[in-house]
């Protein structure tokens, strides 16, 4: 059975995005990059609700990115990935597939069938949807060292608590912690 991963960077006062989407306060340079190239190197297929794949199909497909960040930006566009949106009807985004309806139906098949784990990249309402259907088997969250001004918490309004249980973190050099959980059993 495919193991379903998130993965959300939040500010130390828990808003996963900033005002209007906003994610620039997030490190992206240094040890954090290291580690998005060594995540995509597990070649799981990528999951995301429509904002969070628009943004990064914004980015991840342009020379700004392979000149940036090169080797992250050759794991994202050739990653295999899937898009959840009752309002997206394409994409010219290599190697996507849209889920439009039954998203707890669909995700519950794949883990079945699926010879590849899965990551959800943000996507707080995909998230919020996967975690209240006891869906998400770890939760990677990378605090970076910054309160920011106003934003969207992770996780907010859910159907019921989420007991987790500490396996794993690592300190960065720049500030930023990464913290993975697994859900503890009822």
């Amino acid at each position: 059975m495919a193991k379903l991963t998130s993965f959300t960077f939040i500010s130390l006062n828990g808003f996963y995005k900033g005002i209007n989407d906003d994610i620039n306060w997030h490190q992206h340079g240094g040890e954090e990059a290291e580690y998005s190239v060594e995540s995509l190197k597990s070649n799981n297929t990528l999951l995301f609700g429509r904002v969070t794949y628009e943004m990064m199909k914004r980015f991840w497909p342009t020379q700004m990115a392979y000149d940036s960040f090169p080797e992250v930006a050759d794991g994202m566009n050739n990653s295999e990935k899937i898009v959840v949106s009752k309002t997206l009807q394409s994409t010219d985004w290599k190697n996507t597939q849209i889920i439009n309806e039954n998203l707890i139906e669909r995700i519950t098949e794949l883990k079945k069938t699926s010879k590849k784990n899965i990551t959800l990249l943000g996507s707080g309402t995909i998230l919020k949807q996967l975690s209240d259907a006891n869906l998400v088997d770890e939760y990677q969250i990378m605090i970076d060292p910054i309160f920011i001004e106003k934003g969207e918490p992770i996780l907010d309004n859910l159907s019921n608590n989420i007991n987790l249980e500490l396996t794993k973190s690592k300190v960065f050099k720049s500030g930023t912690i990464l913290l993975y959980y697994k859900p503890k059993a009822n």
